[in-house]
């Protein structure tokens, strides 16, 4: 089977869900004018580390990417889009909604972060619906079922996936030759993204908390499978389990997943601050806090990049 850009692509029910580095170009060329390239800055952070601070980028996160794709490339509906999500993608599908003058109705579990919550409502319509991501799943399907919304789901959306790689197409065009990417993982849309991007030719390495560990459980049960959802990043990475689309790619391309506990995540979230001013919240911590406190061991010479994905919150939270 040959795809769009001529390429031979292998027939997807025979293999994971195929993204070419043609597919990604085409992606960014769709919804760049919509988005900030996010800038690159070098640190050393027990070694050196390119970081990619898409924290920047419209919305307060990388999520804004996978929402334009969704809005701009799918058949909306008079009734207009509805997401569920633990904060940062309901922020995201709220403000590309907005931009675009679409309908949303965001829906979110108590556990969002007020930073977040006070950013959906400004923006669209916005329903908080139980504890847990799940419960907020549950609520906006049945919203869609009812209305005829179009779902914008928070990670395993194909859509989504190839919005979310536009980062790592912007990332090899800014850092140079790379060996290792750190990438945050709850459902997995970015990881999938940027190892579906790279495909092999760099190291993709997930990193999680260790109270929502949805990958690593994934891979050593072999597919998709529910896990714990707690840690100081719940609202941003704990999903009851990581995406049916996206675990197949992560199994072809992501050579690793490493856990750190919610100590170091907030100590490398005051890391960032402290050092480089960079507002972090604790989920976009974790591949710092990787590299911190030797979860991920680069070794001598290796080029490392980590992603900082997001940052809607609140300044008090900075020096807690």
């Amino acid at each position: 089977m040959t795809g769009e850009s001529g390429q031979e692509r292998p027939r997807e029910e025979d293999d994971h869900l195929v993204i070419t580095r043609d597919d990604v170009r085409r992606a960014h060329d769709t919804i760049g004018r919509y988005l900030r390239r996010t800038p690159v800055i070098e640190l050393d952070l027990a070694g050196p580390v390119t970081l990619k601070l898409e924290q920047l980028q419209y919305a307060g996160s990388f999520k804004a990417r996978g929402a334009f794709m969704n809005l701009l490339v799918r058949d909306v509906p008079p009734a207009g889009v509805a997401a569920a999500s633990g904060g940062n993608h309901g922020v995201a599908v709220a403000y590309a909604a907005h931009r675009l003058g679409i309908p949303a109705r965001i829906f979110v579990p108590a556990v969002s972060s007020a930073a977040k919550v006070e950013h959906i409502r400004q923006l669209a319509d916005l329903v908080i619906a139980g504890d847990r991501y799940a419960d907020a799943l549950e609520a906006a399907e049945q919203w869609i079922a009812a209305s005829g919304a179009m779902s914008v789901h928070a990670f395993d959306q194909r859509e989504t996936i190839l919005g979310q790689a536009t980062l790592a197409l912007e990332l090899a065009g800014q850092a140079g030759p790379l060996d290792t990417v750190l990438v945050p993982v709850g459902g997995g849309g970015l990881i999938a993204g940027i190892a579906a991007f790279f495909a092999g030719s760099v190291r993709v390495i997930g990193v999680e908390p260790d109270g929502a560990p949805t990958l690593t459980r994934a891979r050593a049960a072999g597919a998709p499978v529910d896990a714990p959802a707690g840690s100081v990043a719940v609202d941003a990475l704990a999903p009851r389990r990581v995406g049916d689309l996206v675990f197949p790619i992560t199994q072809a391309y992501v050579e690793d997943v490493v856990l750190v506990d919610d100590e170091a995540i907030r100590s490398a979230q005051r890391t960032l601050w402290q050092t480089a001013r960079i507002a972090a919240e604790p989920a976009a911590s974790v591949s710092v806090a990787a590299l911190l406190t030797g979860a991920y061991k680069p070794a001598p010479g290796e080029r490392v990049a980590a992603i900082i994905s997001g940052a809607n919150v609140t300044p008090s939270q900075l020096d807690d």
